[in-house]
């Protein structure tokens, strides 16, 4: 199986603490590697994980506040001074261009890569955004009382093809890719449709929700996902706090996660209020059992 890990590179909010970072996650997975909003120091932090920035495919950016953007300025800079050889792919809230283009202007550096700009413009409903060989990328906006989009990473579906079977109809060799192309082929047996020898195996999917209040859009981003990577800022004691804020407690995202049926949730997004993210996972597995706080530099496959 190819490499499927979530690397945490900060979990702090608007504050850094001795502990922890501006937000940066680093989803690897096939041949990419998504980078998602990458707050303040997040160059420096690849060197902690032991991660080569050159991983980097795809860089996403929910929305503009600062502990989500003001690392992307920095990692442009380092990935041009690597001479990384792929496309650097950027998604960002199309309202947010202005923004964009200071943090990518906000030096002077000699451009060395490609940069491929994706202005997402979407609504409540969920929205294909991108289609890339393997994975459909999927948005959202979320409701955080600016434009900040949620994203869903799809996998597409693969067919699997059931050896004993291709061993049964007489089918070997280059017949396999013939079959898989044409989707008929006819051997010593007779006729053989690719549905008598294979099966599709549906694709998984990863779904990061940062920030924003509860909201349909939150679940619906999140339905079936294998890992759920989702804002959590307060406890659900500070609930008034989180509505005011527009941000969301360890409870509302649990219930999130329970309502989506998801497979493996990961908070993140801890205020510098609190120093120990334990509490987090306490409140949440009240409601979802498979719930984990983050932390920085932490790896969670899927």
């Amino acid at each position: 199986m190819s490499l499927r890990e979530l690397t945490i590179l900060g979990c702090g909010s608007q504050q850094h603490t001795r502990e922890r970072n501006h937000n940066a996650y680093l989803l690897r997975w096939k041949t990419e590697g998504f980078l998602f909003d990458p707050g303040e120091a997040t160059q420096r932090q690849f060197i902690f994980a032991k991660i080569a920035p050159t991983a980097v495919t795809r860089i996403f950016v929910s929305h503009f506040h600062g502990d989500h953007c003001l690392g992307l300025g920095a990692m442009i800079l380092r990935l041009n001074l690597d001479k990384v050889p792929q496309p650097i792919h950027i998604y960002y809230p199309e309202s947010g261009k202005r923004y964009f283009d200071n943090l990518r202007y906000s030096s002077i550096y000699t451009q060395t890569i490609t940069i491929v700009e994706h202005p997402v413009k979407v609504s409540k409903e969920m929205s294909l955004v991108d289609e890339t060989e393997d994975f459909l990328i999927y948005g959202a906006m979320l409701n955080h009382g600016i434009d900040c989009v949620g994203w869903r990473i799809q996998e597409k579906d693969t067919r699997k093809c059931v050896q004993s079977k291709l061993k049964e109809k007489g089918v070997h060799g280059p017949m396999v890719k013939e079959l898989l192309e044409k989707g008929v082929i006819v051997t010593q047996y007779g006729r053989v449709d690719i549905d008598d020898v294979s099966y599709v195996k549906p694709g998984d999917s990863v779904a990061v929700v940062i920030d924003t209040l509860k909201c349909s859009q939150a679940v619906e981003l999140s339905k079936n996902a294998k890992l759920l990577l989702i804002e959590s800022t307060y406890l659900d004691e500070e609930k008034e706090l989180a509505e005011s804020y527009k941000h969301m407690t360890a409870t509302q995202a649990a219930s999130i996660a329970k309502e989506a049926q998801v497979e493996k949730m990961v908070m993140t997004h801890f205020s510098a209020r609190y120093s120990d993210q334990t509490l987090f996972e306490q409140e949440a597995r009240g409601i979802f059992h498979n719930s984990h706080a983050a932390e920085d530099l932490k790896r969670f496959t899927f």
